[in-house]
């Protein structure tokens, strides 16, 4: 068995990291617009207003809003089959309960989508990617909010109708299961605790109203456009037992109970019982209303889009912790470490799509893989970044075991992010992804000029091949 012929090369990225044009064209504060970096799996607090004379990244992003020509037609260069990417729900509806569109925003997607047909690049879309309106957070509460399902599917519709037959395939809500992984999930939910208030139970309570969301707008699209394909995204924290111990497989398990109670209500359309074991253990509550079962189950997912970065171990007597977007875990001993604390493994990734496959049986798109890295620009203006070659080298042949010897059905892989972005979590551009690199600092001082890195060219190479040739000249540059 081999990759698909039509297999979905690509990158991808996020309108919140990427994009810019702040408040231009009628765009709405999001809740990304007031991050200004740091570590998004601790705790903090969110001003939830903007301050003057204070340094905002995502503001400018890499100004993709005014350069989206430049930069698509480098992505048509390397070969790009897709290319994922989010829309900015603020810039179609600036409030998020708006009574119409802002038809700026849908103007500015329709010519990026015109532009990446142009090349024949489909487009990947997620519809929230840590970019929940601003002012749904002060208004509503945001997803504490029941209301907030409405507003959802509203902007959901406007979207599916408006691009009907240039976007054939979509996300609903980027990382999902990262609400019930991180204490304060601001960025996947627009959640700011109150004091007093139990957490998990809104936690659970968000998490309903999201997958109910995201079932309405399975259905929607469905019946909108047929045609089109609609998925989930998770992130994929393969995990493993410290030990051979009894209690180590038992605690594996429940780490990864997180993962599949969002999982699990995606594909089979109702909580299974590790949902409802997942309940009763963290002395969760929440509330359906009548019908919200019946949405479950005729609103299930074409496929599973997952983010795969790292894995961790889990045991009794686990005492060293590694990071790993977003997801605190333990430290394998036998794995490498990158510059920002994730342990490289590829093995893990075969590892995540056989136990997505074997448990769901559904195909899979593996939504954002990477290594965040610092970049050394040379002399002569090039990178030579093997590292980033090496690590994507191997992650790839990961993913083509898992389809050649291991039978996954496998749609496609967008590493992160084929241009340099912001970090999500740390507001950075020291922390570089890309196969282009943007001349922008940590201060936002620089040209924002785009050059090609070593990797560029390989990339090209592995998407001419369909994955057959992974070589790299090492410490050589490449054109």
């Amino acid at each position: 068995m081999k990759l698909r012929k039509d297999f979905l090369w690509g990158g991808a990225t996020a309108a919140n990291q990427f994009e810019g044009g702040y408040l231009e064209g009628g765009r709405g504060l999001s809740i990304n617009d007031v991050h200004k970096g740091g570590n998004v799996s601790t705790p903090r607090v969110i001003h939830e207003t903007i301050h003057e004379g204070d340094y905002y990244p995502s503001h400018e992003g890499v100004d993709f809003y005014h350069r989206y020509k430049e930069d698509i037609a480098l992505l048509a260069e390397m070969g790009f089959k897709c290319f994922r990417m989010s829309i900015a729900w603020s810039r179609i509806f600036p409030n998020g309960d708006n009574p119409e569109p802002n038809e700026e925003g849908l103007q500015f997607y329709d010519n990026v989508f015109d532009e990446l047909l142009k090349y024949g690049i489909e487009p990947v879309v997620t519809l929230s990617h840590y970019e929940t309106p601003l002012a749904l957070v002060k208004n509503y509460g945001s997803w504490r909010n029941r209301k907030m399902i409405q507003f959802f599917e509203n902007y959901c519709r406007v979207v599916f109708e408006r691009y009907k037959g240039k976007v054939k395939y979509w996300m609903t809500f980027n990382e999902i299961n990262c609400i019930l992984g991180n204490e304060n999930p601001y960025l996947q939910a627009g959640i700011n605790f109150k004091e007093g208030e139990n957490r998990i139970d809104v936690k659970l309570q968000a998490s309903h109203y999201m997958m109910v969301a995201s079932a309405l707008a399975v259905a929607d699209c469905h019946r909108i456009d047929p045609e089109a394909k609609i998925g989930c995204m998770l992130l994929y924290p393969t995990t493993y037992p410290a030990t051979c111990a009894p209690i180590d497989q038992v605690m594996t398990r429940d780490a990864m109970a997180m993962t599949y109670y969002f999982g699990d209500v995606f594909v089979r359309g109702r909580y299974t019982n590790t949902c409802t074991a997942y309940q009763e253990k963290t002395g969760g509550h929440f509330t359906m209303e009548p019908g919200d079962e019946k949405i479950l189950k005729e609103g299930t997912v074409d496929y599973i889009a997952f983010s795969y970065y790292s894995s961790k171990i889990e045991g009794a007597r686990v005492t060293e912790f590694t990071g790993g977007n977003m997801m605190r875990g333990g430290k394998n001993p036998y794995l490498e470490t990158s510059d920002w604390g994730w342990q490289t493994d590829p093995i893990g990734l075969r590892m995540a799509l056989n136990q997505l496959y074997d448990r769901y049986q559904i195909p899979l798109f593996i939504a954002e893989n990477g290594l965040g890295a610092v970049d050394q620009v040379e002399a002569d203006g090039s990178i030579i970044d093997d590292y980033r070659i090496d690590y994507l080298a191997r992650h790839i042949q990961a993913f083509k075991d898992a389809v050649e010897k291991d039978h996954v059905d496998l749609m496609g892989y967008t590493p992160w992010g084929p241009i340099d972005i912001v970090s999500a979590g740390t507001g950075e551009m020291k922390k570089r992804y890309g196969f282009i690199y943007i001349d922008k600092d940590d201060e936002g001082n620089g040209t924002l000029n785009r050059s090609r890195k070593k990797s560029f060219y390989w990339y090209k190479k592995v998407i001419a091949s369909n994955g057959d040739d992974l070589e790299n000249k090492k410490g050589e540059r490449e054109e």
